[in-house]
Formats: C-alpha cells, structure tokens, sequence
C-alpha cells in the first residue's frame, strides 16, 4: 500500500517467495533525521521509454520538463533494450541514436519513487521492447519490491483511432501483477481535453502523441506537468 495520499512507496512489503528476503530500511544506521533527509533529497520519477521512430521520445523529454518544474522532484529520463537486429532496424529505416539517454536495467527499477512509462502501440497494445522488459521484472515481482509504487503511461499512435486508450488500460495488469499503483491522468486538464478544434493526442488513462507521417510529434497535448502534478 502506498502510505496516504502522497502515492509514496511503502516500506512493509511482503515477498511472494518466503526464501526471499525482506527489503532493508535504507535509513538505519544513519544519523540524518527524517525531516533533514526529505528536505535534502528529490524525489525521483523515472520516465522509462521505448521509442523507434522518437515520437515517445520526444514526449518523454516534455514529461521530463513537467516533473523538473515541480520543486522537490528529478525527472529521469531512461531507455528500455532494444530487442531487434541492427540489420532488422536498418531496413525498418529506424533512425540511429546517440547514447545520451541510458539502458535501464531491471535492479535499477527500486531506486526510483515513482514511474512514467511510455510507448508507441502495436495493435492496441504495448510494443514488443516495452512488454519484454516488463517480462525481465520476474524478481522484483517475487520479492514486490516494486508494490506501492505510482505509476503513469504515456503513449504514441499512427491515428486517432489507433489506441490511445486500449494502449494504456491493457498495460495495467504490468503495475497490477507488481502492486504498483496506477495513476492516470482523468479529466484534470479540464475544458482543454473536450476542444475539438485541432487535433489532440491522450485520454484519460494517460498523455499521448500521434505519429502519423511524422509530421505530428508535438501536436500532443500539454499534459506533462499535470501529468507530474498527480505526485504533489
């Protein structure tokens, strides 16, 4: 459970394998007092992605912005591994990326406060990199050293009708299976979300962007510091 409203984290969770060891309170055998640690250490919100052709990407760094505007919270931007061949992604005309943004790696999951996690559809569904990597969390699941954990989706579509809603809600059952807990956006960004006068990527369950012919990657709506806000 996470502890009240604040959507933080709690400390009491219990393994799913009784081998397994019981999570370490990090504040033992420190000096620091609690209200001297909270006022010296960030929150930290790790925006976990997977995108191909940068549409998510490029969402991401708008996520990043949001939460970097809060005071007391890092956003921490972090790529998933790729899955396919050089070769594969050559001829799918994927355009190279440099190394600014980091691989994440599993154990590096319990360092954060709270997730972001985004991704372009397959079929109304999470892309194949991004499910993969959920995949890999088989221990953290045995030992719920994710449960308590907010966490949000941000998503990309081809079109309108190509799953901004059923991307998010069918990844749900990844934070449902580790206790994590979901936060979507709702309604909070208020008249904006019910304008019909240009075209506007998300929903309720999560902020979004379209690709289309490529010419649509910031025509998402200015949802990354509500977004964020969910964690004051």
């Amino acid at each position: 459970m996470g502890k009240g409203w604040d959507c933080m984290p709690s400390k009491n969770k219990f393994p799913i394998s009784e081998s397994a060891e019981r999570p370490v309170n990090q504040a033992e055998g420190t000096d620091v007092t609690g209200s001297e640690a909270e006022g010296s250490k960030k929150l930290r919100i790790f925006i976990v992605f997977y995108s191909m052709y940068g549409h998510i990407e490029s969402l991401a760094r708008r996520m990043k912005k949001g939460v970097d505007g809060i005071k007391g919270v890092e956003g921490v931007l972090y790529k998933v591994p790729e899955t396919l061949s050089p070769d594969v992604l050559e001829q799918m005309k994927v355009p190279q990326r440099d190394g600014e943004i980091p691989v994440i790696s599993v154990d590096e999951l319990v360092e954060a406060d709270g997730f972001l996690f985004g991704f372009p559809t397959r079929y109304g569904c999470m892309a194949a990199q991004m499910k993969a990597f959920f995949d890999s969390t088989g221990k953290l699941w045995r030992e719920q050293k994710l449960a308590g954990f907010p966490a949000g989706f941000f998503v990309s579509t081809g079109t309108q009708g190509g799953g901004h809603e059923t991307t998010a809600w069918t990844a749900i059952t990844q934070l449902a299976h580790h206790g994590m807990l979901y936060v979507p956006i709702g309604y909070t960004f208020g008249a904006g979300m019910f304008r019909m006068d240009s075209i506007r990527g998300g929903s309720p369950y999560g902020a979004g962007t379209f690709s289309g012919d490529g010419n649509l990657v910031n025509q998402s709506w200015h949802w990354p510091s509500t977004r964020a806000s969910t964690w004051q």
